[in-house]
């Protein structure tokens, strides 16, 4: 993509706060024109009042000077206060802006996209935009603006001279727009190169006992180190293309310098240039090198802003797979009946995972899902709340279709429960309240106690206000459990979608999640990952998937009869349940080697 519409959508961003825009390039103007009238102050000073010997007029200028000298300040104050706040007003409402879409975008988004290339872009990216927004274009236009003004006054006083100190601009702006070329790939590249190493550096944070519980320490810091590795290469070969372009532009600056005061001097001892003029030459000639200079860091920034421009906006500019059709309506208040007419799905371009499925759940009933690793069951519950969108066929609760109403009127009707329980890093209070935010305090505790979480959460030592760990890690899994479970009764949701695992937690926990799924499915309709014969025995409809395919359907009395794969998925069950015991010398189950 070409820079040039990246910075100037960037230089978008600011349209919100044009009016401290506005301000601070005004102050812009009236800082240079103070800058193009100084050098005239300071003339004037050599000419007239040192060299006519005039103590009172040198001291009425240098009074003047003084003036103009405390006004450009001010100006300046104002000008950096104002581009600072719109530049961080940017930089706010992109931060919103991306964790807004992320929050929208599809399951599908989320799947192929890395974490650390997400967070990368929030932080690093709109921080390099903010500087591009703020002062890197001021700097630019206050250059461009500076340069004219100079450029004019100077062939005013001495049209030979302004030519002979103006003669190295045209091969600065050359070395600067060269610069800009170079760098802006190469800029592109680092920063997706921090991307992987914040991907790398967050996903060892995020498995960490897994690494430490499979030996693999040395591993993953050489892995590390690796990346690492590369950008300091990367970052190293940048730093060596800034060190000879940085003094180049110097250099050039320099010779500006030095042409002028040779030329000017020579004039000088002629008669032909008064010494006033000469020193508002150089005055004017150093003004202007501080701002082209600065081109050698702006540049470099501009590049980073195109890059990371062109990184942010990949985000924004995505349209979610999964999102509210045209004439979408709110979902009404639902009985719980659910029906898939000849649903098929695949991930991405992937073959099918599910296909043709059909069936229908009565409101109330419980749905149990059956079926060997890679069956389809859990694309069945994503598909249920418009994770996904099917590829064929099409889901109708109370004889709604799915497609045809708001994400949001659905999702607020779908409680989730699943094996692996998600928490928030904050109060257990804020946690219980995640999908009821105007839930009272008594509705919460009741909540809780049908989860058979009250006593265990009355006993922390804050009670609903103990701060929890990241994901939940200073809970148990059971405790996780019934924490979730009762998020979803404060929900109150007419549909559930329960992976119904217990296996890891002892017995006296399992029968305590037990009694408070039983509490959570009665009266509504209920989609279970089977993973115990109990489940199986109390559903109203069971589900019997393989390949994709739904084989089987009915009761589990029903099934054993007439389903053999059925009768061999539960005699596979049965026996995980029952675990028997090895004889000595060979491992039991949570004993360890005996």
């Amino acid at each position: 993509m070409d820079a040039k519409p990246v910075l100037r959508r960037c230089l978008g961003l600011l349209r919100p706060y044009g009016l401290l825009t506005a301000g601070a390039y005004l102050a812009l103007v009236v800082i240079n024109a103070l800058a193009l009238a100084m050098p005239q102050l300071i003339r004037w000073i050599v000419d007239r009042g040192i060299g006519g010997r005039d103590p009172g007029l040198v001291t009425q200028s240098v009074a003047a000077l003084l003036v103009l000298s405390l006004l450009k300040s001010g100006c300046g104050f104002l000008q950096g206060m104002w581009t600072e706040t719109a530049s961080q007003g940017v930089a706010y409402d992109l931060r919103n802006a991306i964790h807004r879409q992320m929050a929208r975008l599809s399951f599908s988004w989320h799947d192929r996209s890395e974490t650390g290339q997400v967070l990368t872009r929030a932080i690093q990216d709109v921080e390099r935009i903010r500087f591009i927004t703020g002062r890197a274009f001021l700097r630019v236009t206050d250059g461009i603006v500076l340069l004219l003004g100079t450029a004019v006054m100077l062939a005013w006083m001495n049209p030979w001279l302004a030519a002979l100190a103006l003669a190295t601009m045209p091969v600065m702006a050359w070395r600067a727009w060269a610069l800009g070329r170079r760098l802006r790939p190469v800029m592109l590249v680092i920063q997706k190169q921090v991307a992987r190493l914040t991907t790398r550096l967050e996903q060892n944070l995020r498995g960490i006992r897994i690494v430490k519980a499979f030996a693999q320490e040395e591993a993953e810091i050489d892995r590390f180190a690796r990346q690492n590795r590369r950008w300091y290469s990367l970052q190293d070969g940048l730093a060596r293309l800034q060190a000879v372009q940085g003094p180049l532009i110097g250099l050039i600056a320099n010779l500006g310098t030095v042409l002028v005061i040779g030329g000017g001097g020579w004039l000088v001892v002629r008669g032909a240039l008064s010494l006033g003029e000469l020193v508002a030459f150089t005055t004017y000639l150093g003004q202007l090198i501080v701002p082209v200079r600065r081109l050698g860091n702006i540049i470099p920034a501009l590049a980073q802003g195109a890059a990371a421009g062109e990184r942010i906006f990949e985000i924004l500019d995505v349209v979610s797979e999964v999102r509210d059709a045209p004439g979408a309506v709110p979902l009404p208040p639902v009985r719980g009946e659910v029906r898939f007419e000849g649903v098929s799905f695949a991930y991405g371009r992937g073959h099918p995972v599910l296909r043709e499925v059909t069936f229908t759940a009565a409101p109330g009933q419980i749905v149990a899902l059956l079926g060997v690793t890679g069956s389809g069951k859990s694309t069945v519950i994503n598909l249920l709340p418009r994770f996904y969108d099917p590829t064929a066929g099409r889901i109708l609760v109370d004889g709604h279709d799915i497609r045809g109403v708001t994400l949001a009127s659905l999702r607020d009707q779908v409680g989730i429960v699943l094996q692996e329980t998600t928490l928030f890093a904050t109060t257990i209070r804020e946690n219980l309240r995640f999908g009821r935010l105007d839930a009272g305090e008594e509705e919460m505790i009741a909540a809780a106690r049908a989860a058979q979480a009250h006593e265990f959460i009355s006993a922390m030592p804050e009670g609903y206000d103990t701060i929890i760990g990241e994901r939940g890690v200073t809970l148990s899994g059971g405790q996780k459990q019934r924490v979730a479970i009762a998020r979803t009764l404060l929900k109150n949701p007419r549909l559930l979608i329960l992976d119904d695992a217990t296996a890891s937690v002892d017995t006296g926990t399992e029968q305590l999640i037990r009694e408070a799924l039983d509490r959570l499915m009665a009266g509504r309709t209920s989609f279970v990952i089977a993973q115990r014969l109990a489940t199986l025995c109390r559903a109203d409809l069971i589900l019997v998937l393989d390949r994709g395919r739904l084989i089987a359907r009915g009761t589990h009395e029903e099934l054993l009869r007439t389903s053999g794969r059925y009768a061999d998925l539960c005699r596979g069950q049965a026996t995980a349940v029952a675990a028997p015991r090895r004889v000595a010398g060979s491992w039991r189950p949570g004993r360890g080697p005996a």
